[in-house]
C-alpha cells in the first residue's frame, strides 16, 4: 500500500514522502491515526503544494524538541515506591510512574515516548532511560527508585 506520511514516522520516513507499506499497518495504524494519506493522484498533487510547509512544521517540531532536550537530557527523577520488609518492591515502576513524575517537575512527556529497553523496572536502585522527544531527538534521564 502506498502511502504520504503527515509526520515523521521513525524508520519509515519524514513528512510529504511517498512510501510502499504493508496494507494492514497503513489500514489499521496510520490512516486511523492521521499520520498518513492514500498516495492517489489529487493527494499526491495537494501534498507536493504543501510539502514546504509540512518541512518547515517539522523544524520546528524538532526545534521544540530539541529545547525540552537541553532541560531534561541527564535530569535525575526520583520515585518512592513501597517496598516489603525484605525489601523487594511492589509491583514495578512502568511509564505511568515515570511519566507522571516527570510532571510533577513541570515536564509534559507522553507515555509513548518513554523507551524502557527491558521493561517495566522491578528493582530499587539507578537506572538510565531514553525519552523519545522527536524521531531525531531523544533525551536520556536517570531514574532513581527507592523505598518510601
Amino acid at each position: 500500500m502506498k502511502i504520504i506520511l503527515k509526520e515523521t514516522i521513525t524508520g519509515l520516513g519524514s513528512p510529504g514522502e511517498l512510501v510502499d507499506v504493508k496494507s494492514g499497518y497503513g489500514r489499521n495504524f496510520l490512516l486511523p491515526q492521521g499520520k498518513a494519506i492514500p498516495a492517489n493522484d489529487e493527494n499526491l498533487k495537494i501534498y507536493e503544494a504543501e510539502k514546504a510547509k509540512l518541512m518547515e512544521a517539522e523544524e520546528q517540531k524538532i526545534s521544540a524538541a530539541k529545547e525540552i532536550y537541553e532541560k531534561l537530557n541527564e535530569f535525575s527523577l526520583e520515585v518512592k515506591v513501597a517496598v516489603s520488609e525484605e525489601g523487594v518492591m511492589y509491583g514495578s515502576v512502568g511509564t505511568k510512574e515515570i511519566s507522571e513524575g516527570l510532571e510533577v517537575q513541570g515536564f509534559e512527556v507522553e507515555r509513548q515516548s518513554i523507551r524502557l529497553p527491558d521493561g517495566a523496572l522491578k528493582e530499587i536502585g539507578e537506572s538510565k532511560i531514553d525519552i523519545e522527544l522527536h524521531a531525531e531527538v531523544i533525551a536520556s534521564i536517570n531514574i532513581s527508585i527507592k523505598a518510601e
